[in-house]
């Protein structure tokens, strides 16, 4: 079910993702779904409720519940769309609170074309690179309620390997890839 127009599509591949992603403890405890994911990866729609598990004393959606359920989207996506060559993690991110969340949420997290053109083309030349994203979340009559900036560490894994290495760290990372 998408939640923004689009023309893209799932897959079955992207489908079984997002469905083993919406009961993974960790991201369901959110309270948060990912309504549609891409066949490419590069498209996800998130829809977050207000209900007795995501309220504040406010009777608004609480900020944790709001961060953590776009926290891990972008670092997935990006993650799946470049493959083992790369290594991705979350680096930094900014939240700010619009107006108060007293209904529904819902964000489109969208890699663009042009977006990994520069990915590829950056990781090529210099081996690492901090990517900014941003993201709104959107309330039921179409207002921006939360604004985010994503930071996202991209590498490739043979520099991110020397870089461990460098510091030690290289049989620990070693173990977690394989």
């Amino acid at each position: 079910m998408t939640l923004f127009t689009t023309h893209r599509t799932e897959s079955r591949r992207s489908f079984w993702y997002r469905y083993l992603f919406n009961i993974y403890p960790m991201y369901k405890a959110t309270g948060a779904r990912v309504k549609f994911l891409s066949a490419d990866f590069q498209e996800a729609h998130i829809l977050l409720t207000r209900n007795i598990l995501t309220r504040n004393i406010l009777n608004t959606i609480f900020g944790g519940s709001i961060y953590s359920s776009i926290d891990p989207i972008f670092m997935l996506q990006i993650q799946q769309i470049l493959g083992k060559d790369y290594v991705v993690w979350d680096k930094a991110a900014t939240i700010r609170f619009v107006r108060p969340a007293r209904k529904r949420l819902i964000a489109q997290c969208l890699v663009t074309d042009e977006q990994l053109v520069h990915i590829r083309a950056t990781v090529a030349q210099q081996n690492e690179m901090d990517l900014v994203l941003p993201l709104e979340y959107f309330d039921e009559t179409g207002k921006v309620a939360v604004q985010f900036s994503k930071t996202i560490y991209i590498a490739n894994q043979a520099h991110y390997a020397q870089k461990r290495a460098a510091k030690g760290q290289d049989s620990a990372y070693k173990k977690i890839i394989g």
